[in-house]
This record gives structure tokens, sequence and C-alpha cells, in this order.
């Protein structure tokens, strides 16, 4: 079972439907958190790290379906039935799963992601994490200047080492699982005649390439009541880089 954190407001309406919340590749439910709490104030959210990620269970695989799977037991586990919101590489996974298990997804928001083999990878993140001494470590800054010289951008250094555990002095990442199937987290499963009927907004930053033009085809079929949106200025890290208009987008969608 993957770990799970749950965000609840008194104000809010206990009695509505909950709305679980997937991160992406290397990063974990409690990246989630303010934002969370925030979507709380009006329906409870449930927020997880995926297999491989933060506190929960490492595996030798890491597919869509396996990650469905995992889903499936999380929403079995909170009432049968909810809506999905999932970021990159869990946006693939919700995508997954709303086509295989259509009856325990209400409504599904994908991230800044498209149902596609994508031809970039993340493996330089790998090498850079594996080439920290660990040892040397006694503060989340001092992987940050290690990590600098490989990973320039402060946005991605500052992610990533929300994964270090500094009194263990270890990364809560699977790398080695995560590096052999890379080449499975980059693409999507075939989806033969699947579709998914039910309202679906991909959500998708302004500045970013990951759903592009000729992706839009694809999205159609496969989810034939999606609607794109777009936030102004965002790149692929919409939801930390624009927190409060991606928050207002996802809560308008889900209240209208």
């Amino acid at each position: 079972m993957l770990a799970t954190y749950h965000h609840t407001d008194a104000a809010a309406d206990s009695s509505a439907r909950p709305l679980l919340i997937v991160h992406g590749l290397y990063g974990s439910g409690r990246n989630w958190g303010v934002i969370a709490r925030n979507l709380s104030k009006t329906r409870p959210v449930v927020t997880v790290d995926m297999r491989n990620h933060g506190a929960s269970p490492w595996t030798q695989s890491h597919s869509y379906p396996d990650m469905a799977g995992d889903l499936t037991q999380v929403i079995l586990e909170n009432g049968g039935e909810m809506d999905v919101l999932g970021h990159s590489m869990g946006g693939k996974a919700a995508m997954w799963l709303a086509l295989t298990q259509p009856d325990l997804v209400a409504r599904l928001i994908v991230a800044d992601i498209a149902p596609v083999a994508y031809e970039h990878s993340q493996l330089q993140y790998i090498k850079a994490m594996r080439a920290v001494d660990l040892g040397a470590v006694k503060t989340r800054s001092d992987a940050d200047r290690q990590l600098r010289p490989a990973i320039p951008e402060l946005a991605i250094r500052a992610f990533l080492v929300q994964s270090l555990d500094v009194a263990e002095k270890c990364w809560r990442l699977n790398l080695d699982t995560l590096e052999r199937d890379m080449p499975l987290i980059m693409t999507f499963p075939e989806a033969d005649s699947k579709s998914y009927t039910k309202p679906t907004l991909f959500l998708a930053g302004g500045a970013s390439d990951y759903v592009r033009p000729e992706h839009r085809p694809t999205m159609k079929t496969l989810f034939p009541k999606g609607q794109l949106v777009k936030i102004p200025g965002a790149a692929h890290w919409l939801h930390a880089e624009k927190p409060r208009d991606f928050e207002a987008a996802v809560t308008t969608w889900l209240d209208r």
C-alpha cells in the first residue's frame, strides 16, 4: 500500500467526493502539502507517495500498469471513487487508471503531460544524485552545492533535495529501479480501443512544451470530453511555479 497523507478542513463538506493527488517523477506527496491543504477547504484531499518514492515501498518494477494498480488500492480504501489529479508521471499513471478502471475515477485532471511517448529522458538527474557524497552532507544546502555543477537550475535542485533524508544520508528514491525502468516512464502503454468518457481537464503550462499541438488528436481520442487550459508563464512544474493560479484553475473546474 502506498504511503498516504490526508488533508481535511473543518469548514469543508466532509461528504464531498475526495480528490486524489498523484505526484510526478522524483516527487512525493509532501511536495503537494500546501496545495493539498488549500484545496481541502472545499473537499477532502489525499496525496500519496508513488512506489519507489518517499515512504512508499521500493519495488523491482515501475510501469504505468503497476502504478495504476497502486492507485486502485488507495481509491478502494477511500470509498471506491475519487476525482484524480496527476502531474507528469503521475498524470500518466492517472490517465492509465482512468482508461482501465473508469468506475474509480469520477473526474480527471492531468497536469502538463500527454498520453504519448517522449523522446527525452530524466536520467541526468539520477546521475547527479548518485554523484552526491552523502557522507559529507549535513544539510540540504550541502547537497544543493554538490548538485549545482550538474544542475544549474535552482528550482530543480530545490525540488530534488526534498527527497533527501539528511539524517539517514540517503535518497528517498529507488534510483536503481527508476533508472532501469526509465524507458517505461517516458512512454505510455498501448491503449488499443480504450477511452475515458468522463470529464477531463488537461492543465498545461503556457511556457511548457510537454503538451504540444501534435498530441491533441491522441488526447481527444482517448479522452473525448477533455478540455485543455493553459496557465500563462508556467513551465512544466506549473503547480510549483504558479501555485495560486494552479489552485484556482483546479477549484474552478471541480466546482463548476
